[in-house]
């Protein structure tokens, strides 16, 4: 297949985009580089500059070849700015998704997989979570993602889209194989974090509560490592390619690590200090959150490899130290 990957170049896209190469499939990106790298994607892969904001160049992208299938990453993702600039995320997420399903549509591209989030369930009822789970998000971001899933719907109902929505649970990790090391710029998420502790970049991980009822008081989460992820999103493209109906999973393990685990054993495997301080929770932040990834399993085949919490640390670990080594080279 010639798939379009917009947001091609950020972190998880550059990682899809390897896995289409790798599946036989051609990837074209369209990204407009605010957090995503060149340098992330492979020799000769065509790139085309632009914003789905820019109803006009989407256009023009979007019908410069025939593209068999479209996946969506392009969107901004921080929750804690989705609350404090909801009108940002109004404009980028959901009305640059509406651009692009315009798009997609008058150029007659058949296929949509879109990048959804498990944030759009909000404070869990019961773990693991599934796919029947009350969709109630306790941030604006989740909120976007949950009105795209619900264009999709329609759009397939209307215009005949088959599309997959894949809801992620926590990505991290890096390439196992070292190709991709450009790092994602301002990152907010846990892992990360604790790297940039490590390298020095920062002074401290803050924790965020202590008084959970989990094993050790902090929050347990559902880690996925994000070669997993882009493998889902091949599987996606391929089902519907093959005729399979419209789908919403969740791509998680279903197995969670705290806070302090996290780090713990990040010290080990780096061999680095990494300071923390507990600080008070975050308002909204639940307990636990797991995933049940049973119908992931079920209709795409598919299962995570490489998202045990060693394989996750000493990836991203050596991503980290690439960069490093980048720094002193200059």
């Amino acid at each position: 297949m010639k798939v379009w990957v917009v947001g091609g170049a950020g972190y998880i896209g550059s990682h899809v985009c390897k896995a289409l190469r790798l599946a036989g499939h051609e990837a074209v990106v369209f990204d407009n580089l605010s957090t995503g790298l060149r340098e992330n994607l492979a020799p000769g892969t065509e790139f085309q500059f632009g914003d789905i904001l820019d109803v006009s160049s989407l256009r023009a992208a979007a019908a410069a070849h025939r593209f068999d299938g479209v996946i969506h990453l392009a969107a901004l993702k921080a929750a804690g700015e989705s609350m404090t600039a909801p009108e940002k995320y109004s404009r980028h997420n959901i009305t640059g998704s509406l651009n692009l399903l315009e798009a997609v549509v008058e150029a007659g591209i058949p296929r949509f997989v879109f990048s959804s989030s498990a944030a759009v369930y909000g404070l869990p009822d019961y773990v693991p979570i599934d796919e029947r789970h009350p969709t109630r998000p306790e941030n604006y971001y989740g909120h976007t993602k949950l009105v795209i899933e619900g264009f999709l719907e329609w759009y397939g109902r209307l215009k005949g889209l088959k599309h997959g929505v894949l809801r992620y649970f926590n990505a991290a990790g890096y390439d196992p194989e070292g190709e991709i090391t450009g790092l994602e710029q301002n990152p907010a998420n846990l892992l990360p974090i604790v790297m940039e502790a490590a390298m020095g970049w920062r002074p401290k991980v803050q924790v965020f509560g202590d008084d959970y009822e989990t094993r050790d008081g902090t929050g347990l989460r559902d880690y996925v490592h994000v070669t997993d992820l882009a493998a889902a999103h091949v599987l996606a493209l391929e089902r519907l390619h093959g005729g399979g109906e419209d789908f919403i999973v969740n791509l998680g393990t279903g197995e969670g690590v705290t806070v302090l685990e996290l780090i713990e054993r990040a010290r080990a495997i780096t061999g680095r200090a990494i300071p923390s301080e507990v600080v008070a929770r975050r308002p909204g932040d639940p307990a636990v959150v797991l995933a049940s990834a049973g119908r992931a399993a079920e209709l795409l085949g598919w299962k995570a490899r490489y998202s045990d919490l060693d394989t996750l640390l000493e990836t991203t670990w050596k991503a980290y130290q690439a960069n490093e080594r980048k720094v002193v080279g200059s």
